[in-house]
């Protein structure tokens, strides 16, 4: 029997081609999740690529066309691939879905009921491949949301994105003993 009722991939997972059908087709969504902490430099380990969709219908649409591509079906009903349809991508609920390139979750929200449209001014636009552009949800709002979550699997993973988020704010911070250019004058 399966821990939590979830059986491990049989093959490695390839998220990079999911985000690249999504992209290709000008699905709107956000990449959160594990690989949104990885793609940041958290050294998490994941099994699934978690997303935020818009629920616009012309996304929906598009949506819909890239799923059926993937072979998308619910991981649930696997005897009987069960495939999405565009009512059931119109809803606030978790669809977890396997796909020919690995597990996808279609969140319709995350945290307390953040959609697409509340996520979106807590993104980082990031070029994953050549051409590639997504947008994934920034470090901070991911903890964030872990923080208020504060389920056991959650507070497991908050010291490994505490020290990604530390190294992070580093980074984009002048090191001490360098001076900040002064503009010149005219």
């Amino acid at each position: 029997m399966p821990l939590l009722n979830y059986e491990m991939p049989t093959h490695i997972s390839n998220f990079l081609a999911i985000i690249k059908a999504l992209a290709g087709r000008r699905v709107d969504f956000i990449v959160v999740g594990g690989v949104s902490a990885a793609l940041q430099g958290a050294t998490v380990s994941t099994f699934d690529l978690d997303i935020v969709h818009s629920r616009a219908s012309g996304n929906l649409e598009r949506f819909l066309k890239v799923l059926e591509s993937l072979d998308a079906h619910f991981r649930e009903h696997k005897d009987r691939k069960i495939r999405p349809n565009l009512s059931i991508l119109d809803t606030s609920g978790h669809l977890l879905l396997a796909t020919s390139e690995g597990p996808l979750d279609v969140l319709g929200t995350i945290g307390n009921d953040l959609g697409y449209d509340d996520l979106l001014d807590h993104t980082v636009e990031m070029e994953v491949s050549r051409g590639v552009r997504v947008r994934i949800l920034n470090l901070d709002k991911y903890v964030e949301i872990k923080e208020k979550l504060n389920r056991e699997k959650d507070r497991a993973q908050l010291p490994t994105l505490w020290r990604a988020l530390e190294a992070k704010r580093k980074r984009q911070s002048p090191s001490r003993g360098q001076r900040k250019k002064r503009p010149k004058k005219s």
